[in-house]
């Protein structure tokens, strides 16, 4: 089960309950409560939380929405609902994607189709508000859609459809959709989706919207040059970061002798009435209201044009690209956040690699695609191997691909596929729980130990697979693309029996046997080893349990 933590302003609606209206410290919220409604208890696997102006909406891995929100169950304001539940259409109720603008939320389907809940006050559900001020239910907005853009106080929403068409509804009394009029020639309210033209050449990376204005940031491969990226805007210049000294009414460049040649966008980040930016070259620019000092340049003033902000010496500045810009209402943040060693990516990367495979499946036009036993046997309920074939075999080649990515990696990449092998799929059991039962269990593991490590005159042999989820220096080792590993032998005799059992042992189960004596010479042999093997450390790793066993 994922664990959601909240701080913040605790109302419109009220996330935790018994709990004051400003929760100054994070505070974990499990779903675990005695009182619990019934909707609270399905939110066990957590893909995507999004909040809103007066809403908040939980996806989960499943492809349910659950929501609370006063514009979205005014019965009970404060209490979960299953909002993909109440689609019309049976067929769209697995959810992709969500986003919650300031009082709507809007789902992306598994077929690409978008549907609205909630206030339709400033037409942002692209119906007139006349008619339909508000709806209880999901309703239909658009079809074949690939993306949503809204945010937490916006009163308008952009979406992009498969042709990299952009549309766009709501409120644009500023000219914060960018359709190109003023807004004395132009309706306050655009109560249909409507075709935004003149978007700037390129692909649409990201649209981020404050209270009235819209950021764009295109991606431009010229001719015979790497791609370019620059950011477009539109809406009101005088308390918002437009970038420029006058309104925009269509989406037009942000021009500045600050984004030179060789300085790539790296990351940008819209506020409610600010826009911050990083650059390759280390630079942080921003532009906009700055009354609360969001800007951090030594005053209140605003600043209509982009200026740079003075940063302190980054600790990583040599991975600038690292970085990451995350604005508020009144507040910002510029954190380091490098990318993971992805174990379930290495998995897919085995599935890809035909030595590791030893399982076949047929596709439905006969077509054989092969897959590796034992991370199947991790992955599948009670090894369902059968079950499996049997899906497999009314798929194509592409879709039997997807299939085996989200089972090796345990996340959602086509929803409607995901629901057919759901239930085969074994997420709950923890990796070392299921080592320490591969490893106990000598009859079922005989014939999936396909690596030596040898001492002296006794041979190991270990899953590849369990190596490359304990070990770095094996996890490059097998996942080479250029070396042929696969009846490698290595000698590790300089080790102790003693030293060389914790590690086998604790390679699978996590665990120290109870019947080995600890000593400081294991404790140092056991030091070496670690830096050796480069060992992925979880909590409580290997040498603190050491010297928990040691002291006691």
């Amino acid at each position: 089960m994922n664990e959601i933590l909240f701080f913040g302003e605790n109302q419109y609606p009220i996330f935790l309950e018994n709990e004051p209206e400003k929760i100054r410290k994070p505070i974990q919220f499990k779903f675990e409560n005695e009182n619990e409604n019934e909707n609270e208890k399905q939110i066990k696997q957590i893909s995507t939380v999004t909040v809103g102006f007066q809403n908040e909406a939980i996806l989960t891995i499943e492809g349910n929405v659950f929501a609370k929100g006063e514009d979205i169950n005014p019965e009970n304001p404060n209490k979960f609902i299953n909002i993909s539940s109440l689609i019309e259409d049976t067929n769209d109720r697995i959810i992709q994607d969500i986003v919650s603008g300031a009082l709507a939320i809007y789902l992306l389907t598994s077929n690409q189709n978008v549907y609205g809940i909630g206030s339709n006050e400033f037409c942002q559900l692209g119906f007139d508000s006349e008619t339909l001020p508000k709806t209880e239910k999901p309703i239909l907005i658009m079809k074949n859609v690939s993306k949503i853009f809204s945010s937490h106080y916006s009163f308008h929403v952009f979406l992009l459809n498969s042709n990299q068409e952009l549309f766009g509804c709501g409120d644009n009394i500023y000219g914060q959709i960018g359709l190109g009029k003023s807004r004395r020639e132009e309706e306050e309210k655009v109560q249909k989706l409507t075709k935004i033209q003149n978007i700037p050449k390129g692909k649409i990376i990201d649209i981020q919207s404050g209270f009235h204005h819209s950021i764009m940031l295109i991606e431009d491969e010229e001719e015979n040059q790497n791609p370019k990226r620059k950011l477009y805007s539109c809406g009101d210049y005088r308390y918002n970061g437009l970038g420029k000294n006058k309104d925009t009414y269509e989406f037009t460049e942000i021009k500045s002798s600050l984004f030179e040649n060789d300085n790539i966008i790296l990351d940008f980040s819209v506020g409610n009435t600010y826009t911050l930016i990083l650059t390759s070259n280390s630079k942080l620019i921003g532009f906009g209201h700055n009354y609360w000092n969001q800007l951090v340049i030594g005053n209140t003033e605003y600043q209509l044009i982009p200026i740079q902000i003075e940063l302190p010496k980054l600790r990583f500045n040599e991975d600038i690209s690292n970085y990451h810009i995350s604005c508020g209402y009144r507040k910002s943040f510029l954190y380091y956040s490098p990318p993971f060693s992805n174990l379930e990516e290495d998995l897919i990367k085995l599935f890809r690699r035909k030595e590791f495979c030893n399982i076949s499946f047929k596709t439905e036009n006969g077509e054989i695609i092969s897959a590796h036993k034992l991370i199947l046997k991790y992955r599948l309920n009670q090894n369902q191997y059968e079950k499996l074939q049997e899906i497999i075999s009314k798929k194509s080649i592409k879709e039997s691909n997807q299939i085996f990515e989200m089972i090796y990696s345990n996340r959602i990449i086509n929803p409607k596929l995901y629901s057919e092998i759901k239930e085969i799929i074994n997420s709950n059991e923890k990796i070392e729980e299921t080592m320490k039962r591969i490893y106990l269990n000598e009859n079922e593991n005989e014939n999936e130990k396909d690596f030596i490590i040898e001492r002296k005159e006794k041979q190991y042999k270990f899953p590849k697979l369990i190596l490359i989820m304990r070990s770095e220096l094996y996890r490059g080792m097998f996942l080479s693309v250029t070396n042929d590993t696969s009846n490698k032998v290595t000698d590790y005799s300089e080790l102790s029996n003693k030293s060389f059992q914790i590690f086998e042992y604790w390679i699978y189960s996590n665990q120290i046997k109870d019947e080995i004596e600890i000593t400081k010479e294991i404790i140092n042999e056991i030091k070496i080893g670690i830096d050796y093997f480069q060992l992925n450390q979880t909590n409580p790793n290997l040498f603190d349990l050491l010297i928990k066993k040691f002291n006691n």
